[in-house]
């Protein structure tokens, strides 16, 4: 840092987010946050996803899949799924999320992470929660290891973003 720069301010915790379970009326806005740039930026996710992709999610969803958000004030600011997976991987399953542009650093994350823990340990009694996680998120990586994470490895050349193959590292949360 700079002499003259003024150190980096923390942004306050949200004390009033809401996490719920997602409906189909969340349609509009889920696909509102999955267009933002740097929701998508951390995802797989391809751009100008249109309402009726969002809401074929929702009809094509099954009993081993759980999508929450995180509302604020009525508005959705994030979105985390938990997919178990089945056989002789039933105790396992992976997670993806993301955070609203303008509400990212604020306990968004750490409150859909801490519902699906609480679910994927209390409730559905799963011993492996697994993700994937590019190498240069680096807010995201803190976050994960947060709450226990750990890299199992680097996925090279993962994804294709923004022109370049870019690396992934797979991460798990055993308990």
């Amino acid at each position: 840092m700079m002499q003259n720069e003024p150190p980096a301010q923390r942004l306050q915790p949200y004390p009033d987010i809401v996490i719920r379970a997602a409906r189909q009326s969340d349609a509009e806005a889920i696909t509102t946050l999955v267009n933002l740039p740097g929701f998508r930026y951390g995802t797989l996710r391809m751009p100008f996803q249109s309402i009726a992709e969002t809401t074929r999610r929702f009809n094509e969803a099954n009993a081993s899949t759980h999508s929450l958000v995180a509302e604020l004030s009525g508005e959705i600011i994030g979105e985390i799924g938990l997919m178990r997976q089945g056989g002789r991987r039933a105790h396992a399953a992976s997670m993806g999320m993301g955070v609203h542009d303008a509400h990212a650093g604020r306990g968004v994350g750490s409150a859909l992470i801490s519902a699906v823990i609480d679910l994927a340990d209390n409730w559905l009694n799963l011993r492996r929660l697994e993700l994937t996680v590019y190498t240069d998120n680096k807010p995201a990586l803190a976050l994960y290891r947060k709450f226990g994470f750990a890299v199992e490895g680097t996925l090279h050349d993962y994804a294709f973003r923004d022109g370049v193959f870019v690396d992934a590292y797979a991460m798990a949360r055993l308990r």
